[in-house]
């Protein structure tokens, strides 16, 4: 995963950044909470410091930093060390799970939408929040991200990409939410679909068990 020794030294301030940016934060949490399962056992897969994972009690997560994990630790969540590539989890034992923010950081992404694919159960769902790079925002980090302690090592993706690998790890049936439009500074509206929001959320279902052979990166 890109930049694991950067979020090791910069975890507290990556942390802080969601206390000082809590229009943000706020808007990006219910956008997500919108697709999250009422019942089922759900992970996160890059948890981080489980800004996302707590307050949607979701209490088992991924992540490959230790010092991230710590911080997710102190927040209640049980954290498995490993990479979105390679789950060390068994075959069908979540009914959701959730990424947020982290697809950019992958090594590869089809990889990691087929490992998403392996641990969820049938007609398990699937929810990817993630920074749209044909928005505003995500034109912005794409030109910027060379000056960026996080996002220099960055992989931004488009919608359309998104939904071509996730089709092809064996996911259907996309729902979208989106939320911070431009001019907006105060309030954060959340609306269906995408394309003019900044941040996206994804909802699939898994129809089927993902074709390693026909992955893409």
């Amino acid at each position: 995963m890109a930049g694991i020794r950067t979020f090791d030294t910069n975890a507290a301030a990556y942390d802080i950044w969601f206390d000082e940016n809590q229009t943000i934060y706020l808007a990006e949490l219910e956008a997500v909470k919108d697709f999250i399962p009422s019942t089922g056992t759900g992970v996160e897969i890059g948890v981080g410091s489980a800004r996302f994972a707590a307050p949607l009690g979701i209490r088992i997560g991924i992540e490959p930093s230790p010092k991230m994990a710590e911080l997710a630790k102190e927040r209640g969540v049980y954290v498995i060390e490993g990479v979105a590539e390679a789950l060390p989890i068994a075959d069908g034992t979540f009914d959701f799970a959730l990424m947020v923010t982290v697809v950019c950081f992958f090594d590869n992404i089809a990889s990691a939408f087929q490992e998403a694919n392996r641990i969820l159960k049938p007609q398990g769902v699937l929810i990817v929040g993630f920074i749209d790079r044909d928005s505003e925002l995500g034109r912005q980090y794409s030109r910027r991200k060379k000056q960026s302690r996080f996002y220099k090592e960055a992989t931004f993706y488009p919608v359309s990409e998104l939904e071509t690998q996730l089709t092809l790890a064996g996911f259907t049936n996309f729902i979208y939410r989106q939320t911070l439009f431009p001019g907006q500074s105060e309030v954060q509206i959340l609306k269906k679909g995408h394309g003019k929001g900044s941040f996206t959320v994804l909802r699939a279902i898994k129809s089927r068990n993902g074709n390693r052979n026909q992955i893409q990166t």
